[in-house]
């Protein structure tokens, strides 16, 4: 596993760990480039999961490959740690944190 993804997992247990009471607050879902899924097919996740549009999952897809993540949610933490777990299941390196004020 590359430093990023390891040093966001090691963010989000530090936040999950020191967990204060913050109503309000949105987590993110983030999506990390990996050097096991193809492009088409982490565009065909995001749009068979979360329903994006071609263009939108496209996009999306473009930035995990360019930048080496990519938001994918913004809302609560449960729905945040839900989504971070389906992504997994889909095979995707994901994590969650608070949004940043």
């Amino acid at each position: 596993m590359s430093a990023a993804p390891q040093e966001a997992l090691e963010a989000a247990f530090a936040q999950e760990t020191e967990f204060e009471v913050a109503p309000g607050v949105p987590w993110q879902v983030i999506v990390w480039n990996d050097p096991v899924n193809l492009m088409s097919y982490v565009t065909y996740v995001f749009r068979s999961y979360f329903g994006f549009s071609k263009d939108q999952a496209h996009r999306l897809m473009m930035q995990v490959h360019e930048q080496g993540k990519t938001v994918v949610f913004t809302g609560s933490r449960e729905e945040a740690e839900k989504h971070t777990q389906a992504m997994h299941g889909w095979g995707l390196w994901a994590t969650f944190e608070r949004v940043s004020e």
